[in-house]
Formats: C-alpha cells, structure tokens, sequence
C-alpha cells in the first residue's frame, strides 16, 4: 500500500542526503519525493510516498523521527488530503492532428506550453490516476517525451502540519 508522509525538516545542506540515507539503510523505497521551501525560510516539507505495510510505515516514522534535522513527521490519509503531481508531456503532432490533441487539453484542463511544427508539448495538474489516464489518451499520438514531478501534498480542510 503506498503511503504519502509530510516531514518538515531544517532547511539546510545534506538534510535530503541524511533521510535518502535511511531509506537506503532500511531498505524503504521512496516512489515519490518532492522537496521545498515552506512560510519558514528556514523550514522545508518534504513530501515522500513510499510503499509498504503498515509495519513499515510504523517503522519509516520511527526512524525518521530519530534524525536531528526532522521537525515533524505526519502521515496523510488518502482520504484526508489533495495531492497532486504536475507533468510535462511533448506528443508529436501533425498540424492536421494539432484540434484534436488542443481539445484533449482543453477538456482535461492543461495547458499548452509549447507548439512546434512537429510536436505539442502541454503541462497539466492533477492527482496521480488523472494524470495516468491522460497519458493513456495522448499515447496514440506518439509521446515524445514525459516529466513528472513527485507528489505533493497538503491536509483537507483545517488540519495542518507545522510546527
């Protein structure tokens, strides 16, 4: 089962290589991790969804919390939060297939970032299955090239992680 976890940690140099680490030395893997800044400067959230039992989850929280650069560790029910990735996408494009793949977009609510004579490349928000289910509709198009980013992350309503 895949787990999404908000650490906060101190903002500085060889914070991301110490919990790398640990995932490492435990054998965790990490299937997502994205990075940044927080309100604080000098706090930073990790975002991390790593897959396991719940064994392994207790496990992923205990270590983390024994680093001296982690602030705070919360796990985000999947019904508990919104999530989301972002992807760039290139699909090869004749101009004669170029209002097809444009109402793809549209309807899905991305955004064209790029067009070439040969190629679209568009950018769309959303959680992980929308974003696998709108790669399936540009795959007969001819995917050229995809980047995502790693989830992130953030509690429904008032809830929230800080310090």
């Amino acid at each position: 089962m895949k787990h999404t976890i908000s650490v906060l940690v101190e903002n500085h140099a060889g914070v991301l290589a110490r919990v790398a680490g640990l995932f490492a030395r435990r054998g965790f893997n990490i299937d997502s991790l994205a990075v940044g800044v927080t309100d604080d400067e000098n706090v930073s959230r990790m975002t991390i969804v790593a897959d396991g039992s719940a064994y392994t989850l207790e496990q992923i929280e205990k270590q983390l919390n024994k680093l001296i650069d982690v602030i705070k560790v919360k796990t985000l029910s999947q019904e508990s939060m919104v999530s989301r990735e972002l992807v760039l996408i290139k699909v090869s494009c004749t101009p004669k297939q170029r209002p097809e793949i444009i109402s793809i977009v549209e309807l899905s609510h991305g955004k064209i970032s790029d067009i070439c004579a040969n190629s679209i490349t568009i950018e769309i928000s959303d959680s992980q299955q929308q974003l696998n289910n709108f790669e399936e509709l540009l795959r007969p198009y001819g995917i050229k090239e995809i980047v995502r980013t790693g989830t992130i992350a953030m509690q429904k309503g008032e809830a929230t992680v800080r310090i």
